[in-house]
Protein backbone atom coordinates (compact mmCIF):
# COMPACT_ATOMS: atom_id res chain seq x y z
CA UNK A 1 0.00 0.00 0.00
CA UNK A 2 2.84 2.56 0.68
CA UNK A 3 3.99 2.07 -2.39
CA UNK A 4 1.31 2.66 -4.41
CA UNK A 5 0.41 5.68 -2.55
CA UNK A 6 4.04 7.21 -2.59
CA UNK A 7 4.02 6.54 -6.04
CA UNK A 8 0.65 8.23 -7.14
CA UNK A 9 2.41 11.29 -4.72
CA UNK A 10 5.44 11.55 -6.71
CA UNK A 11 3.20 12.68 -9.94
CA UNK A 12 1.48 15.60 -10.58
CA UNK A 13 -2.08 15.55 -9.48
CA UNK A 14 -4.85 14.71 -12.37
CA UNK A 15 -6.73 17.20 -13.79
CA UNK A 16 -9.59 14.41 -13.59
CA UNK A 17 -9.33 15.42 -9.36
CA UNK A 18 -8.52 19.19 -9.67
CA UNK A 19 -11.40 19.92 -12.19
CA UNK A 20 -13.86 17.47 -9.92
CA UNK A 21 -13.18 19.48 -7.36
CA UNK A 22 -14.66 22.53 -8.71
CA UNK A 23 -18.09 21.42 -9.05
CA UNK A 24 -19.60 22.72 -5.60
CA UNK A 25 -18.85 26.21 -7.41
CA UNK A 26 -19.56 25.43 -10.58
CA UNK A 27 -23.14 24.86 -9.27
CA UNK A 28 -23.25 27.77 -7.43
CA UNK A 29 -22.66 29.93 -10.45
CA UNK A 30 -25.00 27.44 -12.64
CA UNK A 31 -27.78 28.24 -10.28
CA UNK A 32 -26.81 31.72 -10.15
CA UNK A 33 -26.24 32.67 -13.60
CA UNK A 34 -29.37 30.73 -15.02
CA UNK A 35 -32.35 32.00 -12.60
CA UNK A 36 -33.68 34.17 -15.39
CA UNK A 37 -33.90 31.44 -18.16
CA UNK A 38 -34.86 28.81 -15.51
CA UNK A 39 -37.57 30.79 -14.65
CA UNK A 40 -39.36 31.83 -18.46
CA UNK A 41 -38.90 28.26 -19.12
CA UNK A 42 -40.93 27.03 -16.52
CA UNK A 43 -43.82 29.83 -17.73
CA UNK A 44 -43.67 28.84 -21.08
CA UNK A 45 -43.74 25.04 -20.18
CA UNK A 46 -46.52 25.76 -18.19
CA UNK A 47 -48.88 27.56 -20.33
CA UNK A 48 -48.93 24.20 -22.51
CA UNK A 49 -46.81 21.10 -21.11
CA UNK A 50 -45.48 19.44 -23.71
CA UNK A 51 -47.26 15.26 -23.70
CA UNK A 52 -43.74 13.84 -23.47
CA UNK A 53 -40.08 14.86 -23.85
CA UNK A 54 -36.89 13.23 -25.04
CA UNK A 55 -33.39 13.62 -25.00
CA UNK A 56 -30.54 13.52 -27.00
CA UNK A 57 -27.01 12.93 -26.39
CA UNK A 58 -23.93 10.82 -26.02
CA UNK A 59 -21.35 8.64 -23.94
CA UNK A 60 -21.97 10.86 -20.55
CA UNK A 61 -24.21 13.23 -21.43
CA UNK A 62 -26.31 10.56 -22.23
CA UNK A 63 -26.00 9.17 -18.70
CA UNK A 64 -26.86 12.31 -17.27
CA UNK A 65 -29.87 11.84 -19.80
CA UNK A 66 -30.79 8.41 -17.95
CA UNK A 67 -31.01 10.66 -14.22
CA UNK A 68 -32.83 13.36 -15.75
CA UNK A 69 -35.56 11.08 -17.24
CA UNK A 70 -36.32 9.39 -14.12
CA UNK A 71 -36.21 12.83 -12.06
CA UNK A 72 -38.89 13.98 -14.83
CA UNK A 73 -40.88 10.86 -14.76
CA UNK A 74 -41.24 10.88 -11.17
CA UNK A 75 -41.71 14.87 -10.52
CA UNK A 76 -43.19 15.44 -13.42
CA UNK A 77 -45.33 12.47 -14.55
CA UNK A 78 -43.87 13.02 -17.99
CA UNK A 79 -42.51 10.03 -20.21
CA UNK A 80 -38.85 10.21 -21.00
CA UNK A 81 -37.29 8.91 -24.22
CA UNK A 82 -34.17 8.40 -25.34
CA UNK A 83 -33.83 9.38 -29.37
CA UNK A 84 -31.13 8.24 -31.28
CA UNK A 85 -29.24 10.63 -33.11
CA UNK A 86 -28.16 8.32 -36.23
CA UNK A 87 -31.86 7.63 -37.38
CA UNK A 88 -32.03 11.44 -38.56
CA UNK A 89 -28.24 11.54 -40.23
CA UNK A 90 -27.55 8.17 -41.26
CA UNK A 91 -30.24 6.41 -41.87
CA UNK A 92 -32.08 9.67 -43.34
CA UNK A 93 -35.13 9.57 -40.77
CA UNK A 94 -36.74 12.84 -39.86
CA UNK A 95 -38.42 12.45 -36.59
CA UNK A 96 -42.30 14.12 -35.96
CA UNK A 97 -41.99 15.67 -32.10
CA UNK A 98 -44.19 17.93 -32.67
CA UNK A 99 -45.60 18.66 -28.87
CA UNK A 100 -42.77 17.35 -27.48
CA UNK A 101 -39.66 18.51 -24.99
CA UNK A 102 -36.51 17.89 -26.65
CA UNK A 103 -33.43 17.93 -24.19
CA UNK A 104 -30.38 17.91 -25.76
CA UNK A 105 -27.23 17.52 -23.70
CA UNK A 106 -23.29 18.22 -24.88
CA UNK A 107 -20.51 19.61 -22.97
CA UNK A 108 -19.18 20.88 -26.59
CA UNK A 109 -22.01 21.32 -28.51
CA UNK A 110 -20.09 20.41 -31.21
CA UNK A 111 -21.53 16.51 -32.87
CA UNK A 112 -23.38 17.11 -35.95
CA UNK A 113 -25.61 14.19 -35.26
CA UNK A 114 -27.10 15.91 -31.84
CA UNK A 115 -27.46 19.37 -33.55
CA UNK A 116 -28.91 18.35 -37.19
CA UNK A 117 -31.52 16.46 -34.59
CA UNK A 118 -32.75 19.67 -32.49
CA UNK A 119 -32.75 21.48 -35.93
CA UNK A 120 -35.25 19.21 -36.97
CA UNK A 121 -37.17 18.90 -33.85
CA UNK A 122 -37.52 22.84 -33.90
CA UNK A 123 -38.83 22.69 -37.25
CA UNK A 124 -41.53 20.12 -36.53
CA UNK A 125 -42.61 22.21 -33.69
CA UNK A 126 -40.94 20.73 -30.42
CA UNK A 127 -39.88 22.65 -27.36
CA UNK A 128 -35.75 22.42 -27.44
CA UNK A 129 -33.19 22.98 -24.86
CA UNK A 130 -29.98 22.37 -24.92
CA UNK A 131 -27.61 22.03 -21.87
CA UNK A 132 -24.41 23.12 -23.22
CA UNK A 133 -20.80 24.28 -22.18
CA UNK A 134 -19.43 26.26 -25.05
CA UNK A 135 -22.17 28.97 -25.18
CA UNK A 136 -21.77 29.94 -28.68
CA UNK A 137 -21.84 26.26 -30.00
CA UNK A 138 -24.14 24.82 -33.06
CA UNK A 139 -26.23 23.34 -30.31
CA UNK A 140 -26.43 26.51 -28.52
CA UNK A 141 -27.62 28.08 -31.84
CA UNK A 142 -29.73 25.37 -32.78
CA UNK A 143 -32.28 25.49 -29.57
CA UNK A 144 -34.93 27.82 -28.72
CA UNK A 145 -33.60 27.09 -25.36
CA UNK A 146 -30.32 27.60 -23.35
CA UNK A 147 -29.35 26.21 -20.22
CA UNK A 148 -25.44 27.06 -19.85
CA UNK A 149 -23.60 24.44 -17.90
CA UNK A 150 -20.94 27.46 -16.69
CA UNK A 151 -18.28 24.69 -16.43
CA UNK A 152 -15.39 26.99 -17.50
CA UNK A 153 -12.39 25.27 -19.29
CA UNK A 154 -12.92 21.15 -18.76
CA UNK A 155 -9.52 19.78 -20.21
CA UNK A 156 -9.21 16.35 -18.63
CA UNK A 157 -10.72 13.82 -21.53
CA UNK A 158 -12.62 12.53 -19.05
CA UNK A 159 -15.77 14.57 -18.08
CA UNK A 160 -16.70 15.46 -14.76
CA UNK A 161 -17.45 18.66 -14.20
CA UNK A 162 -20.02 19.16 -17.95
CA UNK A 163 -21.47 15.58 -15.99
CA UNK A 164 -22.39 16.46 -12.61
CA UNK A 165 -23.58 20.06 -14.31
CA UNK A 166 -25.68 18.30 -16.52
CA UNK A 167 -27.75 16.25 -13.33
CA UNK A 168 -27.56 19.85 -11.88
CA UNK A 169 -28.90 22.33 -14.73
CA UNK A 170 -32.79 21.43 -14.83
CA UNK A 171 -33.36 20.26 -11.28
CA UNK A 172 -34.09 24.06 -10.83
CA UNK A 173 -36.53 24.24 -13.34
CA UNK A 174 -37.90 21.03 -12.18
CA UNK A 175 -38.73 23.02 -8.19
CA UNK A 176 -40.30 25.42 -10.34
CA UNK A 177 -42.46 23.32 -11.75
CA UNK A 178 -43.28 21.39 -9.31
CA UNK A 179 -43.39 23.55 -6.56
CA UNK A 180 -41.21 21.85 -4.50
CA UNK A 181 -39.71 23.58 -1.19
CA UNK A 182 -37.81 20.42 0.04
CA UNK A 183 -35.97 20.50 -3.54
CA UNK A 184 -35.56 24.31 -3.54
CA UNK A 185 -33.85 23.37 0.01
CA UNK A 186 -31.66 20.95 -1.12
CA UNK A 187 -30.12 22.95 -4.06
CA UNK A 188 -29.36 25.33 -1.49
CA UNK A 189 -27.27 23.63 0.10
CA UNK A 190 -26.06 20.93 -2.74
CA UNK A 191 -22.79 22.62 -2.72
CA UNK A 192 -21.55 22.53 1.06
CA UNK A 193 -23.03 18.60 0.24
CA UNK A 194 -20.52 18.50 -2.91
CA UNK A 195 -17.66 20.33 -0.69
CA UNK A 196 -18.04 17.61 2.16
CA UNK A 197 -18.06 14.88 -0.21
CA UNK A 198 -14.90 15.59 -1.44
CA UNK A 199 -13.48 15.55 2.12
CA UNK A 200 -14.06 11.62 1.34
CA UNK A 201 -10.80 11.43 -0.70
CA UNK A 202 -8.83 9.83 1.74
CA UNK A 203 -11.61 6.82 1.98
CA UNK A 204 -12.36 7.06 -1.76
CA UNK A 205 -8.65 6.37 -2.30
CA UNK A 206 -8.94 3.24 0.10
CA UNK A 207 -11.83 1.89 -1.67
CA UNK A 208 -9.78 1.98 -4.67
CA UNK A 209 -6.86 0.50 -3.72
CA UNK A 210 -9.53 -3.07 -3.34
CA UNK A 211 -9.93 -3.12 -7.12
CA UNK A 212 -6.41 -2.03 -8.43
CA UNK A 213 -5.73 -5.39 -10.07
CA UNK A 214 -9.20 -6.49 -11.02
CA UNK A 215 -9.79 -7.28 -14.41
CA UNK A 216 -13.89 -7.11 -14.74
CA UNK A 217 -15.89 -5.23 -12.17
CA UNK A 218 -19.91 -4.48 -12.61
CA UNK A 219 -21.70 -1.82 -11.39
CA UNK A 220 -25.42 -2.19 -9.57
CA UNK A 221 -28.09 0.78 -9.18
CA UNK A 222 -30.89 1.61 -9.56
CA UNK A 223 -33.84 4.36 -10.32
CA UNK A 224 -32.26 7.71 -10.07
CA UNK A 225 -28.79 6.28 -9.60
CA UNK A 226 -28.95 4.13 -12.71
CA UNK A 227 -27.31 7.06 -14.88
CA UNK A 228 -24.51 7.21 -12.57
CA UNK A 229 -24.24 3.40 -12.06
CA UNK A 230 -23.95 4.07 -16.37
CA UNK A 231 -20.98 6.91 -16.15
CA UNK A 232 -19.23 4.80 -12.94
CA UNK A 233 -18.58 1.97 -15.57
CA UNK A 234 -17.74 4.58 -18.71
CA UNK A 235 -15.12 5.82 -16.78
CA UNK A 236 -13.06 2.97 -15.47
CA UNK A 237 -13.03 2.19 -19.15
CA UNK A 238 -12.34 5.49 -19.67
CA UNK A 239 -9.49 6.03 -17.21
CA UNK A 240 -8.09 2.33 -16.36
CA UNK A 241 -8.97 0.19 -19.53
CA UNK A 242 -11.03 -1.88 -17.12
CA UNK A 243 -13.69 -3.69 -18.24
CA UNK A 244 -16.91 -2.55 -16.42
CA UNK A 245 -20.29 -3.25 -17.01
CA UNK A 246 -23.68 -1.42 -15.43
CA UNK A 247 -27.12 -3.27 -14.69
CA UNK A 248 -29.62 -2.37 -12.66
CA UNK A 249 -30.22 -4.44 -9.56
CA UNK A 250 -33.28 -4.69 -10.49
CA UNK A 251 -32.20 -7.26 -13.60
CA UNK A 252 -28.73 -8.51 -12.84
CA UNK A 253 -30.20 -11.69 -11.19
CA UNK A 254 -31.71 -12.55 -14.63
CA UNK A 255 -28.81 -13.93 -16.00
CA UNK A 256 -25.90 -11.68 -15.22
CA UNK A 257 -25.83 -13.36 -11.79
CA UNK A 258 -24.14 -16.26 -13.76
CA UNK A 259 -20.56 -13.96 -13.68
CA UNK A 260 -20.43 -14.09 -9.33
CA UNK A 261 -19.68 -17.48 -9.54
CA UNK A 262 -16.57 -16.54 -11.36
CA UNK A 263 -15.46 -13.88 -9.15
CA UNK A 264 -16.33 -10.88 -10.78
CA UNK A 265 -16.66 -7.98 -8.34
CA UNK A 266 -19.45 -6.11 -7.73
CA UNK A 267 -19.70 -2.41 -6.62
CA UNK A 268 -23.03 -1.47 -5.95
CA UNK A 269 -24.79 2.23 -5.42
CA UNK A 270 -26.65 2.77 -2.74
CA UNK A 271 -29.87 5.45 -2.39
CA UNK A 272 -32.13 6.71 0.34
CA UNK A 273 -35.10 7.09 -2.28
CA UNK A 274 -37.78 4.84 -2.90
CA UNK A 275 -35.38 2.28 -4.23
CA UNK A 276 -33.24 1.75 -1.33
CA UNK A 277 -35.46 -0.82 0.76
CA UNK A 278 -35.18 -3.56 -2.72
CA UNK A 279 -31.97 -2.23 -3.41
CA UNK A 280 -30.53 -3.13 -0.50
CA UNK A 281 -32.50 -6.37 -0.05
CA UNK A 282 -30.63 -7.43 -3.65
CA UNK A 283 -27.36 -6.51 -2.13
CA UNK A 284 -27.84 -9.18 0.93
CA UNK A 285 -29.06 -11.68 -1.06
CA UNK A 286 -26.32 -11.18 -3.96
CA UNK A 287 -23.72 -11.33 -0.70
CA UNK A 288 -25.42 -14.32 0.94
CA UNK A 289 -24.79 -15.80 -2.56
CA UNK A 290 -21.42 -15.13 -1.94
CA UNK A 291 -20.67 -11.62 -4.45
CA UNK A 292 -17.65 -10.00 -3.83
CA UNK A 293 -19.80 -6.75 -3.30
CA UNK A 294 -18.87 -3.17 -1.95
CA UNK A 295 -20.83 -0.18 -2.03
CA UNK A 296 -20.67 3.49 -2.29
CA UNK A 297 -23.65 6.33 -1.86
CA UNK A 298 -26.01 7.76 0.68
CA UNK A 299 -27.36 4.46 2.20
CA UNK A 300 -26.23 3.97 5.77
CA UNK A 301 -23.62 1.27 6.20
CA UNK A 302 -22.57 1.75 2.55
CA UNK A 303 -18.65 0.88 2.08
CA UNK A 304 -18.21 4.52 1.16
CA UNK A 305 -21.13 6.43 2.81
CA UNK A 306 -21.42 10.03 0.52
CA UNK A 307 -23.16 12.70 2.39
CA UNK A 308 -27.40 12.78 1.83
CA UNK A 309 -28.33 16.19 -0.24
CA UNK A 310 -31.87 15.80 1.59
CA UNK A 311 -33.88 15.05 -1.65
CA UNK A 312 -33.61 11.81 -4.06
CA UNK A 313 -33.27 14.30 -7.11
CA UNK A 314 -29.92 15.81 -5.97
CA UNK A 315 -28.45 12.59 -3.97
CA UNK A 316 -27.36 11.06 -7.47
CA UNK A 317 -24.70 14.78 -7.60
CA UNK A 318 -22.46 13.60 -4.43
CA UNK A 319 -22.95 10.34 -5.45
CA UNK A 320 -21.46 10.55 -8.52
CA UNK A 321 -18.67 13.53 -7.06
CA UNK A 322 -17.76 10.26 -4.60
CA UNK A 323 -17.65 7.74 -7.56
CA UNK A 324 -15.17 10.66 -9.75
CA UNK A 325 -12.83 10.38 -6.58
CA UNK A 326 -12.65 6.85 -6.54
CA UNK A 327 -12.22 6.75 -10.47
CA UNK A 328 -9.78 8.87 -10.59
CA UNK A 329 -7.93 7.04 -7.64
CA UNK A 330 -8.27 3.72 -9.23
CA UNK A 331 -6.63 4.51 -12.17
CA UNK A 332 -3.74 6.26 -10.08
CA UNK A 333 -3.35 2.69 -8.64
CA UNK A 334 -2.86 1.21 -11.91
CA UNK A 335 -0.33 2.69 -13.18
CA UNK A 336 -2.60 4.92 -15.37
CA UNK A 337 -2.69 8.55 -16.21
CA UNK A 338 -6.44 9.17 -15.76
CA UNK A 339 -6.07 12.37 -17.99
CA UNK A 340 -4.34 10.81 -20.99
CA UNK A 341 -6.84 7.75 -21.68
CA UNK A 342 -5.35 6.00 -24.72
CA UNK A 343 -7.15 6.44 -28.20
CA UNK A 344 -9.61 8.80 -26.63
CA UNK A 345 -10.08 12.30 -27.31
CA UNK A 346 -11.96 14.98 -25.49
CA UNK A 347 -14.27 16.12 -28.15
CA UNK A 348 -15.98 13.43 -30.58
CA UNK A 349 -18.27 14.24 -33.60
CA UNK A 350 -20.76 12.13 -34.89
CA UNK A 351 -23.10 11.42 -37.50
Amino acid sequence: MTESLNAGASRPEPLMLRETREIPQVLRQQRENNSAVTQALAARLRERMPAYAVTIARGSSDHAGRVIKYALEIGLGLPVGSVGPSVQTVYGRELNLDGALVIAISQSGASPDVVETVQAARRSGAVTVALVNVEDSELAQAAEWVLPLHCGPERAVAATKSYLASLHALLPLLAELTDDAGLRASLDRLPQVCEQTLELEGQARELAERYRFAENLIVLSRGLHFGVGLEAALKMKETSGLHAEAYSAAEFSHGPKRLIAEGVPLLGLTSQDAAAGATAEAYRALQADGADLRTLGPATGSDLTVPASGHPFTDPIPTALAFYLFAAHLSLERGNDPDQPPLLNKVTRTR
